[in-house]
Parts: C-alpha cells; structure tokens; sequence
C-alpha cells in the first residue's frame, strides 16, 4: 500500500500546492472529509473554510473557498475560487470584508443578494478563523 498520494490545489489564479502527501482533509458540506492513500474514488463539494494537508509528517494550512474535489486511490484535485496561506491573509481586509456582508445580510435585500452575502460571510469567517488559527 502506497503512503503518499498526488494533491493539487488550484485556483482560477495559480496552481496553489502540487506534490505528494500523506492525507488531506477538507471542509465539506457536513463537516470535514479525509483522505489517506488509496481512497475510493468520489467527487465531493469544498464549502469555504481550512484543508489541511500531511507533507513529511508535517501539517499544511489552506483557507479554500467553494469548489470540488475529484479523488482517487492515486491524486486528488481540488478546484476552488481561492486557496490561501493563512499568513497571506490581510486581517483588517478580511474584518471589512466581514462587516459588509453582515450589513448585507441585515437589509434583506433579494434573494439572489441574501445568498450572496452569505457565500461572502463564509469566505470571510473562513479567512479570518484560518489567519487567527495561524497566529496562535
């Protein structure tokens, strides 16, 4: 049995992370999804929030945003909006980022504007837990 497996994190922007790795756990739907060496294969939605990732023993933070997953026994590609070093995150941009959307939220606008700032409120939280995480 193998003890690594091919992660790729990439973004519209840049290929985030590539290499091997010894497990990778993501933010899902309900909760978090592991992944060790020789998974069976299955497409699975990223919610906004930390992945991690073992290199060499050694844990990896990624604050992601919405995407997919696509796992196998071998690779996992994850496709997201954004991926994210927590020290990348600007702290004071994030908080702003926050407020707005919370001020959104509170004048209930449109539907299609009430999901909106909800995807945005998940981007921020996610980015500031992760950034706080880091700095602790």
């Amino acid at each position: 049995m193998e003890k690594t497996f091919q992660l790729e994190i990439i973004t519209p922007e840049r290929q985030f992370y590539t290499g091997p790795v010894e497990s990778l756990v993501l933010p899902a739907l309900d909760g978090e999804y592991g992944v060790l060496p020789g998974h069976e294969p299955v497409v699975t939605a990223v919610e906004p929030g930390e992945a991690r990732f073992k290199v060499d023993g050694v844990w990896h933070n990624a604050i992601v945003t919405q995407g997919f997953a696509e796992i196998t026994s071998e690779y996992v590609v994850v496709l997201v909006a954004t991926a994210e070093k927590p020290e990348e995150i600007d702290e004071a941009r994030a908080r702003r980022a926050k407020e707005r959307a919370e001020e959104r939220l509170r004048q209930h606008e449109s539907r299609r504007e009430y999901f909106r700032s909800k995807a945005a409120l998940a981007r921020a939280n996610a980015r500031l837990h992760g950034r706080n995480r880091k700095m602790s």
